[in-house]
């Protein structure tokens, strides 16, 4: 069973801040292993074409290029980006937001705390898609596992497919110093046409659900869809 979002950010926001300082504060601007390539303060900046092992920054920004192929990407503050058909095996961010240009494939998840996640057409992610307080694109583009979020809103399409269906963890009012989550503001959740959601949308707090009328979904948990014939919910 899947652990709860909370126990995933946990391990991202604690173990990674934590590793990270002081692996890479101990041999900074210095490789861990032969391949991998490690910064402190200081961004990185994977080349077009080029291979290379884990690739991480803790304050900083990570820029992988056109064709490149790395392993685990990292970082604690700062984005991530790929440019077109880049591989990498996984992707994380405490804070900051991860880009997927046009043809990039993850083999495994891409996971952030506070920080949206654009995947751009013909992206091909393996795992799941993991955000606490950060938007979700998906344009059109291959998720094999589920999309999972507590504040974020999610918008899909048009034709994107997702194997592993959707969960809105409920609000608890509980935080990592980033903030309460706004109540009042409940995530919106669009689903455009040709888009198919295999799994079950399931919902523990309050969204705005919009599923277009030419898109396929699974089971509905805890949320009423408001369908939509156009392009957009307000056509």
């Amino acid at each position: 069973m899947k652990c709860e979002i909370r126990a995933q950010v946990l391990a991202i926001g604690t173990l990674a801040a934590a590793t990270l300082s002081l692996c890479l504060g101990s041999v900074p601007n210095a490789a861990a292993e032969e391949g991998d390539i490690s910064k402190v303060n200081e961004s990185v900046h994977v080349d077009n074409g080029e291979h290379a092992g884990d690739v991480s920054s803790v304050n900083g920004s990570i820029h992988i290029g056109a064709d490149a192929v790395v392993r685990y990407t990292h970082t604690v503050n700062g984005g991530v980006s790929f440019e077109p058909r880049a591989t990498a095996d996984k992707v994380e961010s405490v804070n900051g937001s991860i880009h997927l240009g046009e043809g990039v494939r993850i083999h495994g998840h891409l996971r952030t705390v506070n920080g949206g996640m654009r995947l751009a057409d013909k992206a091909d992610v393996g795992g799941d898609l993991i955000t606490v307080n950060g938007g979700i694109r998906v344009e059109s583009s291959h998720v094999g596992g589920s999309i999972d979020t507590v504040a974020g809103g999610i918008d899909l399409g048009p034709n994107a497919h997702v194997d592993g269906g959707i969960k809105v963890e409920k609000d608890n009012n509980w935080h990592f110093g980033f903030g309460f989550w706004d109540v009042n503001h409940p995530p919106e959740i669009i689903i455009r046409p040709g888009t198919v959601v295999k799994g079950t949308l399931h919902f523990e707090r309050p969204v705005r659900l919009y599923v277009s009328d030419r898109a396929t979904i699974g089971a509905i948990e805890g949320a009423e869809a408001h369908k939509f014939s156009g392009d957009n919910p307000s056509d």
